[in-house]
């Protein structure tokens, strides 16, 4: 069974909860807003499913409400930065604002993260970056999350380690590419996990050797009632594009972990934590001729002049989708698998709500099977 709810209702109670659960109000409105904002974009596994979870681990004190950046080391184009464990869409906020003052200085900076609550869409900072006129580039790993088999293994060794480039275009929407090098990211598996979209094929391997769907081969048998945990399961994602991806993802590893000081994954019985090492570019200095946004919207057009495969599917470069997504979305509201909408409201009455609060804030629009 799946549920449309209204995308504004959704944010409300999303806030609210986060409100009841411990939060000062502006903090909740910022979470609430930046797992909307991996719904509406299309990215379910990094948005309101998490609710639960981020209640979760600020109850067992994984995460803590109301933290602040400490700064480790600063010069003019340099910071180094222990997020303390605060939620990952204050702290990568505070994060990014500390990059792009740097680089409207000196035309460029890199800002290194440690120790961060789970930073959830990386999109969404490298479209803070690109409205101001930067490129940003970014490395991250999943410090206490190990998901993913290198290639060639079937044991996890690696996390999702997320890769994301944004790209501004003057007054033109940005070009964003962000994913994770595995497969799917575990928020995916987990969707799958709650009734949602199902995993493509062989996006998982199990102890054997073999390719799998299942996502029972990450979380395990632990029952509907259990919060899922990726350490139930005897498998592990997959790498993308075979030894590639493999490598990418090591590499962010060694970037966004062990450079920034967050540590690459393998530490047993770590506290989750992101890491990422982020790069911020100026446009402004970069551009001394005026032509980098003509010469990007030229080459968007080169490149989608190309004959389609599929004449029914229309070729798009990065950040198309989310947009379309986006649109369709605010218009017909947020489509939610019936388990992970009844995980919302489980979280919304662990903090105090109760039904009568949840039905006023937000109702489903529509459902279908």
């Amino acid at each position: 069974m799946s549920l449309r709810i209204d995308a504004g209702q959704l944010e409300a109670l999303i806030a609210e909860t986060f409100d009841r659960g411990g939060c000062l109000r502006d903090e909740a409105d910022r979470i609430a807003m930046r797992l909307l904002g991996a719904n509406l974009t299309g990215h379910d596994s990094h948005g309101v499913l998490r609710t639960s979870r981020y209640i979760d681990w600020l109850k067992r004190g994984i995460f803590h409400a109301g933290r602040k950046v400490h700064i480790g080391f600063d010069s003019d184009a340099l910071c180094i930065l222990d997020g303390q464990y605060g939620f990952g869409q204050t702290i990568g906020e505070q994060a990014v604002r500390l990059g792009l003052d740097k680089a409207a200085k000196n035309g460029a900076a890199v800002v290194a993260l440690n120790n961060s609550g789970h930073l959830g869409r990386i999109g969404d900072w490298a479209e803070m970056a690109a409205a101001e006129g930067y490129v940003s580039i970014h490395f991250v790993n999943a410090r206490g999350s190990v998901l993913v088999a290198p290639f060639g293994g079937t044991e996890a060794r690696i996390s999702t380690a997320p890769f994301c480039v944004g790209v501004p275009r003057g007054d033109d929407p940005p070009v964003v590419l962000d994913f994770a090098t595995s497969v799917v990211a575990e928020g995916k598996v987990l969707v799958a996990y709650k009734g949602g979209k199902p995993l493509p094929e062989g996006a998982l391997i199990d102890e054997n050797g073999t390719l799998s769907t299942n996502p029972e081969i990450l979380y395990g048998t632990a029952g509907p009632d259990a919060p899922p945990n990726e350490r139930n399961g005897f498998g592990a994602i997959r790498a993308m594009g075979e030894h590639k991806g493999s490598g990418l993802a090591f590499i962010c590893e060694l970037l966004g972990g062990s450079l920034t000081g967050n540590r690459a994954t393998g530490i047993e019985n770590e506290h989750f934590a992101n890491g990422m090492l982020s790069i911020y570019l100026s446009v402004e200095v970069f551009d001394r001729g005026g032509g980098f946004a003509d010469d990007i919207t030229r080459y968007i057009d080169y490149v989608k002049s190309a004959t389609p495969a599929n004449p029914d599917e229309p070729i798009l470069v990065p950040g198309d989708k989310e947009r379309q997504v986006k649109a369709e979305r605010l218009a017909n509201g947020v489509p939610l698998p019936q388990e992970a909408w009844d995980d919302i409201k489980g979280a919304a009455k662990r903090v105090g709500m109760e039904d009568d609060e949840i039905d006023e804030i937000a109702q489903p629009l529509a459902q279908s099977s």
